[in-house]
Formats: C-alpha cells, sequence, structure tokens
C-alpha cells in the first residue's frame, strides 16, 4: 500500500495544481475586475491559464496530428492510421495515404518507451511520409494496463518487435529510435536465427545506447551510481486507484517528468515566465511554439516497473547487447547471425544522452555482416533531438537514410559453391 498511496500522492499534487490553475483563471478574469487598474489581475489570470495547461496535460496522450497529406499530384489525401497488430503493451500503427498508391518503401519506426508517447516522432513520420509507407509501434501507458495482463520486459519487449517485423515481411526497412536500438539490434538477431525468412532489409539505429561505456554520459553515470535495490525502492510505485492498472508496478511517467525537468531547471522556469508574459499581453495562441513544445514534452507516460529495472541492469549495468551475451526466452541471442541485414548508425556530435561512440559499437558486433553493408554517419553539431526529429534530420540525416534503404532495396541472393564455382543458391 505505501508504494500506491504514494503514486496517488502524486496524482493529487498534480490534480491540485491544475485545480489552482483553473480557480485562479477563472476568479481573475470576472468582468468586474476589468474596471480595476491593477495588472495583478491580469498577470493572475495569465498565470491560472498557463498552470492548469501544464498540469492538465501530463495526463493526456496527445494526437498525432496528421490528418491530410499533399501527394505529388498538388491534391490534400486523408490520413488514416490503421492498427495493424493489437497487443496488451503496445500496437503497430500504419499511417495509410488513402488515394495515393503504395510507395516503394515499408518502413517500421521503433519509438522509445523511455517515459513519451510514440506521439513525440511525430515530425519524422510526417517528413517519412513523403515517399514511405510508415508504420509505427506506438507502445500503451502502463498504468491503464490492467496487472491480469502480465509483466513486460526488455525480452517481451524484444519478442513483440519480433512479431511486429514478422508481420511486416521481409521487404521491410527498420528505424529505431534511441532507447529501443539495442532491442531492436536483439531482434534483428533473433529472426536472423529462429526465421530468417522474416528478417528486414535494412536496419538503422539512430542514437541508441548499445554499448553505454563506450562513451560515458550522465545519464550512463547514473546507471553506473545507484544500485538496483535503490532504484527499486526509490523509482518504482504500484498504479493507484484512479486508473485500469490499480495494482501494477510501475516507474511513474510524473517521477521521470520531474526529473527531465530539473536537468534543466533554470530554462524550464524562464520558458514558463515568458509564456506567462505573453498570455498577459495577448501575444500567445493555442498552437504557439510554447505549447506545440510543452503540450509534447509534458504529457509522459508509465513504465512497466519490469521494463524500466531490466533495462538498467541489463542493458547498462551488465552491458549484454554490448558484450553480445543478451538471452530471449531462454535462447542466447548472436548479434554475429546477421549476415545480409544492411546496418546503419546515427549520431550526433552533441548528444549528452546517448554520445558518440555508443550507437556505431553495432557495427562491431555484427561480425558476421560485410563491410559493404555497413555505413555510420556523425552529424556535426547536432543534439539528442535533432538527430531524428529536428533541423539535422530534416536537411541531412534523412536523405542518407532514404539513400541508405535504396541501396538495400533488394536482398542479394545466397551463393554456394558448386564442383570448384559459385553458384546462386
Amino acid at each position: 500500500m505505501r508504494y500506491m498511496m504514494t503514486y496517488d500522492l502524486m496524482e493529487t499534487m498534480r490534480n491540485t495544481n491544475q485545480w489552482l490553475g483553473a480557480t485562479a483563471l477563472s476568479m481573475a478574469s470576472y468582468p468586474l475586475f476589468s474596471m480595476v487598474p491593477n495588472p495583478a489581475f491580469n498577470w493572475i489570470s495569465a498565470w491560472g491559464e498557463v498552470t492548469e495547461r501544464t498540469f492538465q496535460r501530463m495526463t493526456v496522450k496527445p494526437d498525432w496530428g496528421i490528418r491530410t497529406f499533399t501527394c505529388e499530384d498538388g491534391k490534400d489525401h486523408l490520413v488514416d492510421i490503421e492498427t495493424v497488430m493489437e497487443r496488451p503493451f503496445g500496437d503497430l500503427l500504419h499511417f495509410k495515404v488513402s488515394g495515393r498508391k503504395t510507395q516503394p518503401r515499408k518502413v517500421l519506426l521503433v519509438a522509445p518507451m523511455s517515459g513519451h508517447y510514440a506521439t513525440l516522432l511525430r515530425s519524422t513520420v510526417k517528413s517519412l511520409l513523403v515517399n514511405c509507407e510508415v508504420y509505427v509501434t506506438d507502445w500503451h501507458n502502463a498504468r491503464d494496463i490492467p496487472v491480469s495482463a502480465g509483466k513486460f520486459d526488455v525480452e517481451d519487449y524484444t519478442l513483440y518487435l519480433v512479431d511486429f517485423m514478422r508481420e511486416m515481411g521481409p521487404d521491410t526497412h527498420v528505424v529505431a529510435i534511441c532507447q529501443p536500438a539495442p532491442l531492436t539490434l536483439a531482434a534483428t538477431a533473433y529472426l536472423a536465427e529462429q526465421d530468417p525468412a522474416a528478417q528486414p532489409l535494412s536496419l538503422t539505429l539512430i542514437g541508441g545506447p548499445i554499448d553505454p561505456d563506450a562513451t560515458p554520459t550522465e545519464v550512463t553515470d547514473f546507471g553506473r551510481r545507484v544500485t538496483m535495490g535503490q532504484l527499486e525502492e526509490t523509482m518504482i510505485q504500484r498504479v493507484g486507484f484512479k486508473y485500469k492498472g490499480v495494482g501494477r508496478m510501475v516507474y511513474p511517467g510524473l517521477l521521470q517528468l520531474a526529473s527531465f525537468m530539473s536537468m534543466n531547471a533554470e530554462r524550464h522556469s524562464a520558458a514558463f515566465q515568458d509564456q506567462i508574459q505573453r498570455v498577459m499581453r495577448g501575444e500567445a495562441s493555442d498552437h504557439d511554439a510554447h505549447n506545440r513544445f510543452y503540450d509534447e514534452y509534458l504529457a509522459v507516460m508509465d513504465m512497466p516497473a519490469e521494463f524500466y529495472l531490466s533495462t538498467v541492469e541489463r542493458i547498462f549495468k551488465n552491458r549484454e547487447i554490448a558484450r553480445n551475451e543478451f538471452v530471449v526466452a531462454g535462447h542466447k541471442v548472436d548479434i554475429g547471425a546477421i549476415t545480409d541485414v544492411a546496418v546503419k548508425t546515427v549520431e550526433g556530435a552533441k548528444d549528452d544522452i546517448s554520445a558518440p561512440g555508443q550507437c556505431v559499437a553495432a557495427l562491431d558486433l555484427c561480425t558476421g555482416l560485410p563491410d559493404s553493408k555497413k555505413a555510420n554517419h556523425l552529424e556535426p553539431g547536432a543534439g539528442h533531438y535533432g538527430i531524428f526529429a529536428g533541423r539535422s534530420w530534416r536537411d541531412n540525416i534523412r536523405p542518407l537514410v532514404i539513400d541508405f534503404m535504396n541501396a538495400n532495396s533488394k536482398r542479394q541472393p545466397k551463393l554456394k559453391p558448386v564442383r570448384g564455382k559459385t553458384t546462386a543458391a
């Protein structure tokens, strides 16, 4: 009960702040106060508006906001978001552009399960929709998943990816962004051993911690500094009575958000103070730059406790992927078994979350893959977000990723020796 009371206390504090914001906005907006020449009422009203929206967004899943797409014919086509596979902890979505012929590249975007929703990749999806059939892993908020659905750890995550790749077929190009990069690499190796016919054509890993010790950061230092007992005691709580997942052990999104905010507290504080001033002057709007960013940034989801703890222990502390010692469902995965899936890594020179060196380590693990099927790109001046959603992605990285997909759009036939000659199998 202690863990459940803590969870409900955090939710109570969030709810109270939302209520205080709504109350301040309503009270200071009475027409009568317009007769009082005191800017304090304008400030209270603006503070209430910003505060209410801030704390309300923490429990709302953002909308994808991709409703139409302008195709080469110059017409706007509706975008239907179809659920291809539905599972308890995550779905496979397809962004189908109605009335458009099927595009030559089928792309699976593997979204992170790291506290934010898959909608964080909205701009990435929109940029790929131009000439790709885009599929995305849409992970669910653990607070809404009943305890009866069971556990979900890094092995379960990997098996979900295996099922998604099988469903999409061997003509797929996989792009894993940030946290899922090591597990996507493991899922590809698992298929190479267990179901070679279902392997994707290419695998692009963007800013992921394949080997966290290659270049230490604040994130990896934290993983080394704390014990698993400390993490379980301080970070794990039980979902409270308000949600369907009542009783499930989770790493709460609100706790993760507090950590995110504290890392750049001064910058966030200044951003909210500036927004309050803009609201007072009537310069703010529902979809201005501040609201567009924070509506997404503040929308957090709970992670299953097993997934969070096993990620820290097995990926960061024990480096099972980096040491090629990862086990899935009792099977030891050999990353060297990847022999005909082209692998590309992308890193940002100023990435302070997954620093340069951590992701490119994947290429050394692919011992069975010829150098002709390996590629790496280091983007100068780019931070973590920029390599998959910012200007660096749009202007430089996306064209390189598309070229890599095009260069590996067909799988070369395997060769076998016949009486001293080499022929296609």
